[in-house]
């Protein structure tokens, strides 16, 4: 069992904003992708077969902890885990991403959807978490889930879109369905969330990785509600919750209105801008995954940018701006983060003398 003692609270302390001795830094899609160990077990294994077994989807999960060094762990497993328990048929097909096979059309097609049970439905998921909280991770272990938006948004295209014109047009032109539809994925989703926190999940992430579609009054009517409730119903756990989105710059003051903990920030708004928009809570972010492949030199002096930014006041966490890309070199991640806990540790204690 892991030692408490030693273990690192660095991130959850930042989570609530209170003082750290560093900067904690943990990076989005760090499990996996990039690393040559995980290269070779998906040569054997799918995504799918991975996380339906606990020890090595544990061991998938703790990697880059152990290789970076990194603040805290975040499960390994896909957004769309817990669709198939409602009765959605889902299939993650290489080169294209999650495919499914029945969309949804009408409100009887959400009426037909049915609620997930954790214990039986996904138990291999909660193995994996108590595995690892219980006897691997000497940091805390992030779990998620996707909000209802991008959630709907394949349920209703069908797979993968570049524009959601299907996804906008449904909501537009069928709102009772369309609340009916937020009503059952927020119910997943808290099932599902809690679930995880009972296993031993010490922090959750709600990726709601394209709400960058739509505009603020859309998202205000829409999408706001259904999120309002799912903060809300956790807040009970006393956890932090943390929202993150791409594209959506222009919908973070309106996150940060929701009882969450933590904003996160993609690459296209600056730590100071946001904190000038008035965001008061923990932000989180944002360096673009892209920099990562440029030489190290560039690395340092953009990371030393973002770190100097968020410094200004407590409550922020070092993350990318998305998630790392396959190309990535294990190496320069590994450098990062000790490059990202020696210079904030250096300039955290230069400012309490």
């Amino acid at each position: 069992m892991t030692d408490i003692k030693q273990f690192n609270d660095t991130f959850l302390r930042a989570c609530r904003g209170e003082k750290t001795d560093h900067v904690p830094v943990w990076y989005m899609r760090q499990a996996g992708r990039s690393q040559p160990e995980y290269r070779a077990i998906k040569e054997k294994y799918s995504l799918f077969e991975i996380t339906h077994q606990p020890e090595l989807c544990a061991y998938v999960t703790r990697l880059p902890v152990e290789q970076y060094g990194v603040d805290a762990a975040i499960l390994y497993k896909d957004i769309m885990t817990p669709l198939p328990s409602i009765g959605v048929d889902v299939e993650i097909k290489s080169g294209i991403g999650p495919v499914i096979d029945n969309p949804i059309k009408s409100l009887s097609d959400v009426e037909k959807l049915g609620e997930i049970d954790p214990e039986s439905d996904i138990p291999y998921v909660l193995d994996t978490i108590k595995l690892l909280t219980t006897e691997q991770l000497n940091v805390p272990l992030i779990g998620f889930a996707g909000a209802p938006f991008t959630m709907a948004s394949y349920m209703i295209e069908g797979g993968p879109s570049k524009n959601y014109n299907k996804t906008k047009a449904f909501m537009y032109a069928e709102p009772k369905a369309w609340f009916a539809l937020m009503d059952k994925l927020a119910d997943m989703t808290i099932i599902y969330l809690k679930a995880q926190i009972k296993a031993g999940a010490k922090a959750i992430q709600i990726f709601d990785s394209w709400v960058g579609a739509l505009n603020e009054s859309d998202y205000r009517y829409f999408i706001k509600p259904v999120m309002e409730r799912i903060f809300t119903s956790m807040k009970e756990e006393n956890v932090p919750m943390i929202m993150f989105g791409v594209g959506a710059s222009h919908l973070v003051h309106e996150w940060h209105d929701l009882p969450l903990d933590v904003v996160g920030l993609d690459w296209r708004l600056q730590v100071d801008q946001a904190r000038s928009m008035g965001l008061t809570k923990t932000l989180m972010g944002n360096l673009d995954p892209a920099i990562l492949l440029a030489p190290w030199e560039v690395i340092e002096e953009r990371a030393k940018t973002i770190l100097d930014q968020g410094m200004k006041q407590d409550g922020y966490i070092f993350n990318l701006g998305h998630g790392v890309f396959p190309s990535v070199s294990p190496d320069v991640l590994r450098r990062l983060t000790g490059f990202i806990h020696d210079y904030t540790k250096t300039a955290k204690r230069a400012k309490s003398i």
